[in-house]
Formats: structure tokens, sequence, C-alpha cells
């Protein structure tokens, strides 16, 4: 194991720790390409690359390297390995612009022999190579890419030739995140090699077919999953009505005909991340029930034949626990899946033939890119915790210990512990937290709290957070409380509608109850303390400034402002207005909940931060709360990134970002004097 790093003390050293963000084992079980995150030359963005790591413990290496970067490792049978890139063809005689010409093309798909040698592209079509997908069993490969209709170069030639941006909606959605949705939209593609009988050479490309020419909008962000013999596709389908609301089937394509069949599909459900048994008879999907005014969602874990016989079964139906990420071991006996749980994501499996469900890991990490191995015997996956960045493991299915292997990332040094917090709630509820102590907090050193309440609402402070980083906090001395609320996932269904209908209050009130745990211990000072919060934790910071003035300072970054405001502007609205109503006939939900309505109440400073390319939460929410801020005479700051999203995520804004976090905190918190960054 590499020796320790400290990197917490520094930011410009921070943004420079490689990040592991997928892992994917090789067909024999020999070796795990994993997308790793690294600053470019010029340290002005994160560049992914693939790295090979040694399933037996052997040092991590680097395979690609260009400065476009590479991603999307998927293996096929022969142990070739694929990957998508826009960097440019080498020795393609077009200089640096890029392998086709002067076309402004996103990434190619490119192949890595599995017997070693250089990289090359296969595959390119006009709108660039999003996504693909392979077979276990056949050399058979499908891609997304986003077409304009059937001619779709010669379209985008012509809209550029003409200086062409406009897009015309005619359905939703029409942004998501950070990008305008169109005019094209994504398509399928089977993507077969050249023929037994050609040679297949340095310059050979890779046949595209379109399955999916009538798609329109049907295959927004789509879950895709190939049958073992490289036969059949599933895929998540949207089907809209009413011009709003919409739910996803899976359809089964054949991959020669195109032949299209719906396998799963209901009005109130949504189905989602396929997959195929190692038999190709079986289908595991998520199934999510659907928001109503009256209740929260459901999500459960099902099986269905693939011919289309018999009902779907359910099998995690008795377990009060949210299903992810499904796979199946090599025998076709269990499903492997992850799920939030009390501040933890393990692993679970399920019997296919019992529904006999058990807990494969014990410890608090939480799980993610789970690879079973040829034999059976091990998972491969990535592990991460609050405590720890995600890295490789190797787990034992039969006894779940947890074995880490050598990292891109190396071992970091923490600047604190991390302990968890219990206490009850005023309705009797059972609430928890964890919170991170940093260096030298005692009761003779009592440390200030910064109480950060995480987005979602539906999620849970359970893993790594490079964005949301706390041990940053840490190494300058604060204490920092991370609690799971009303809403918070891994604690039952009932535990997510008892906030349901309060996001404000409910929530308030559970924040406060552990911030009093917090501050109680004889290792934290209760006088100097602080709140921040992003997206739903904005929302939070918002409403808390509205309702308390105990906090020294606050940061609300992307909050949620006036929520009749907000809900009808975001990028996904039809996901907000089942639970919240109308807002012109059915105001009740926004005007109990709003943030807005309680600020001649607002006494503490605030720094809000907005990105303005974030359409989850739009700037106008930020916007409007620094006038109204302004207005009613409080003491703000607004921190505004013209060129960034719902996150911040490059690497001198990130720097920048926490800098401003850091002064903020430090003048109101410890009273040192305002240090505006020097950059700004």
């Amino acid at each position: 194991m590499p020796s320790a790093t400290f990197p917490f003390h520094d930011l410009s050293d921070y943004v420079a720790i490689p990040r592991v963000t997928g892992l994917r084992l090789s067909p024999d079980g020999s070796w795990l390409a994993a997308s790793v995150q690294t600053l470019s030359k010029d340290r002005k963005k994160f560049v992914t690359s693939i790295w090979r790591i040694d399933p037996q413990g052997g040092a991590p290496h680097r395979l690609t390297r260009s400065a476009e970067g590479e991603g999307g490792p998927r293996f096929l049978p022969d142990g070739s390995l694929l990957f998508t890139s826009k960097r440019p063809a080498p020795d393609n005689g077009e200089g640096n612009s890029g392998h086709n010409g002067d076309r402004d093309e996103g990434p190619a798909m490119w192949l890595l022999p599995a017997g070693g040698g250089e990289a090359r592209i296969v595959a390119s079509l006009p709108g660039g190579i999003n996504g693909l997908e392979t077979a276990a069993d056949a050399p058979a490969i499908v891609v997304v890419s986003p077409a304009l209709g059937d001619e779709d170069e010669r379209l985008r030639k012509e809209r550029k030739d003409a200086g062409v941006t406009a897009i015309l909606h005619e359905t939703v959605p029409v942004r998501y995140w950070d990008h305008d949705l169109g005019p094209a939209d994504p398509r399928l593609f089977a993507v077969t090699p050249p023929g037994a009988d050609s040679a297949e050479t340095e310059d050979s490309r890779y046949e595209t077919r379109d399955l999916t020419p009538d798609a329109g909008r049907a295959l927004f962000q789509p879950s895709v999953a190939l049958s073992p013999d490289g036969t059949l596709a599933a895929v998540t389908w949207w089907r809209w009505r009413d011009g709003v609301q919409a739910h996803q089937e899976v359809v089964l394509i054949d991959l020669v005909t195109g032949k299209r069949t719906v396998l799963l599909t209901d009005p109130d459900l949504d189905y989602a991340s396929p997959a195929f048994s190692p038999d190709g008879l079986h289908l595991a999907c998520l199934c999510a029930s659907h928001f109503t005014r009256e209740e929260p969602h459901d999500e459960t874990l099902v099986l269905v034949d693939t011919d289309g016989s018999g009902e779907a079964r359910d099998l995690t139906g008795d377990l009060d626990r949210w299903p992810g990420s499904p796979v199946w071991d090599p025998a076709g006996r269990w499903v492997y899946f992850t799920a939030d749980d009390t501040g933890r994501h393990p692993v679970f499996r399920v019997a296919v033939d019992t529904g006999e469900i058990g807990r494969l890991t014990t410890d608090h990490g939480h799980y993610s890119e789970l690879n079973p191995s040829p034999d059976g015997t091990a998972l491969f996956a990535l592990r991460s915790a609050v405590d720890a960045p995600p890295a490789p493991v190797r787990i034992d299915v039969a006894t779940g210990e947890v074995v880490a292997l050598d990292s891109p990332g190396g071992h970091l040094a923490l600047p604190g512990r991390l302990t968890e917090l219990e206490t009850t709630a005023d309705d009797g509820q059972p609430l928890r937290a964890w919170l991170v102590l940093p260096d030298g907090a005692s009761q003779d050193h009592k440390a200030p709290l910064l109480l950060w309440v995480h987005g979602g609402p539906m999620s849970s402070w359970n893993s790594w957070s490079w964005r949301w980083n706390p041990w940053l906090m840490a190494a300058r001395g604060y204490a920092v409380l991370l609690p799971d609320p009303a809403l918070s996932t891994g604690y039952g269904r009932a535990f997510v509608a008892r906030g349901y209908h309060q996001w404000g209050s409910r929530t308030f009130d559970d924040v406060m109850t552990l911030t009093d745990v917090a501050v109680a211990r004889d290792d934290v000072d209760g006088s100097r303390t602080a709140m921040m919060g992003g997206s739903y934790g904005g929302y939070m910071a918002n409403w808390i400034a509205g309702h308390t003035d105990r906090f020294k300072a606050i940061v609300s970054h992307a909050g949620l402002w006036a929520l009749d405001q907000m809900m009808s502007t975001t990028d996904v609205a039809h996901w907000f207005h089942p639970q919240f109503g109308d807002p012109l006939t059915e105001p009740g939900m926004y005007e109990q909940n709003s943030p807005h309505l309680h600020v001649e109440k607002i006494t503490t400073p605030i720094l809000v931060i907005h990105g303005n390319k974030d359409y989850r939460v739009p700037v106008a929410e930020a916007h409007r709360l620094w006038w109204d801020l302004k207005r009613h005479q409080v003491d703000a700051k607004f921190l505004y990134f013209p060129d960034e999203n719902h996150w911040i995520l490059t690497p001198g804004n990130v720097a920048v970002w926490y800098e401003t976090v850091f002064a903020f905190l430090a003048q109101h918190v410890l009273a040192e004097p305002w240090r505006r960054p020097a950059l700004l």
C-alpha cells in the first residue's frame, strides 16, 4: 500500500487527487479497467483515463493518455477493451482537427486489442457516441448516439453553415441538469465488426446500424443491457402522455431485425437498470411507483421471463429499502444489489428461487460498480465511505470479507476522525448522523460546529463526496455534522413519508434535534456554529435562516427559495408537480413549505452561491433570494459562477468556492477579518 498523503490543508493538492469513478472486470477475471479522473496538464479541467487494476493486489498502472480523455470502458468476449474518446486518431493526416476533419463531433469508439498494442478508432457517428454496451458471450455492441433524423450528417452541416442553433420542442423534457436537449434525439445503433472473411486492419471501421429511427424523446437517459448471446437488447423506453407525464417501460430489441417488443409496462410504474440472467431467460430490473399527492414512491427489484410469459415477480417486496444496481452471479442463483441502509450503502443478494435476502457487507462502506468474478467466488466493486474515497475492493461472497486493492488515488491521511450520533425525534422516530471531528478536538479545545445538510432530498450521507467534502472543513478546525433527517433514504419508506408534506418543518425539527446532541458534546463549541447545504440542503439553509438565529453564518448553495417559481422552471417539473400539485389551483404545499415567505425573519449572515448553467435549481432562485436578502438589509454575499452548473466542477472554481466559504465562515464563526479570495 502506498504511503499516506495529506492533501486537505492545501486546495491545490486536494484537486490533484486521482478520483476513481468506474470499474469493469475483464471476461477472464484477470484485470479490472478503472475510469480515473486526474488534473489536465494546465490544471484547468479534470480528464478521465483508463487504468489497469490487478485483482491480486499489484500496483495499478495507466493504460490511456490524451488531452481529451477516455471513458466508458467495456470488454468484448476476447478481452479486447472498448472505450469512448474525443481524441484525434494518430497519423490521420488532419493535424489536431480530430478524427473527422473540422466536423464538430462527440466521442468516437476506440478498441484496445486484448494482446496489447495501440488503441484505434473502430466506429464514429456524426453526433458522437455517448455510451456503449457489449454482450458477455458474443461480439455484439450497441451504442447510444444523438441523431438529427435520417440525414443526420447533412442536417448538422446545414445548421452549422446557416448559423442556426434554435431548437423547436414538441414534447418535454427540454433540458437536463446543465445542457439543452435537442434538436438531436438519442438513438440506439448496433455496431458490427468486419465479417470473418474480411481482414481487420488499423483502418477498419465497424458498421453502424440504426435500431430506433422512430425513438423521438423515448430514449432520454436510457439504460441498456445485452443478452449474453448478443441477440437482444433490453432498453428503458419513455412513454410520454398528456404532454408532460410519462412512464418508463422496458423493451426488447432484436439486434438483427430491429423488432421491438414491450416486455414491462405500467402507466403507474417506472422500470430501470435491466440485467439479463447468464442464460438469457430472465431479466432483473428495478421497479418504482410514481409519486402522488398522498404518499411518496416506492422501489423494488423484479424478475421477468424474457420470452414474455408470466407476470413480473417482486424479489424484494419484504425489504423496506430501495434496491439499486442489480447484477447476476455467474450461476444465475443470486441477484446482487445495493441499497441505502442507516447511513451505509451495503451489498445485498436475493436468491432467485426462494426470495431469501441476505446482506453481504457489514461495514459502513458505500459499494458500487459490482462485478462478479467468472468463478462466482468474489465480487469486485468500488468502496467508498464518508471517511474513504472510492477505491477498488474484492468481496468474498462466502464470508463477506472485503479486501482493498491498490488504487490510483493511494491512501489519504484524514485530518480527524469519524463518529456516529444517535437520538430520538419529538415524534419518537430514531435519528442518526455522522460527526466529523477535527484532530485535536477535546474538552480543552472545543471545535466550532458546521451543520451540513445533504441534497436530494431523498438521499443519505453514506459515501465520499469530492464536491461536499467535510474533511476540508476538519482540516481548518471545524467539527462537521452530517445528519440524515426526514426524507433521507435507508430508513424505510415511512421515514421518507414523515417529511413528504413537510419539507421544511419536519426536517428542520430533525436537524435541530441532532444539532442539539452534537453541541452537547464536550469537544464541540455550541457558541460557534454555522450551517450550510446544497440543492435540497440549500433549501434547508434558506428555511433555517427564516426559522432560527442560532447559527452565526449560513451558506446556501443552489438552494430552492420560491417553490412555486422553482418547481415550474426546473428541468424536472414533471417530477415535482405530482407531489406538490398545481401551484395555481393547489397552492397549499407551496405556501406551507416555501422559504421565501419567511424572509422578514432572517437576521443571520448568508453566503448565496449558484451556477448559471444549473437547470435543476434554476439560477433565478439565487437572483430572487439575493434581491430579497438585500432589500431586507441582511448581511449577505453572492458568489456567482457564469459557466458552472448545479455542482461546481472545474478545478479553479472548486478552489475559489472553498476559499470563499472558508473566508465567510472564518469571519462570522471565528471572528476573523474578512479576507476576500485573491482571484475574486
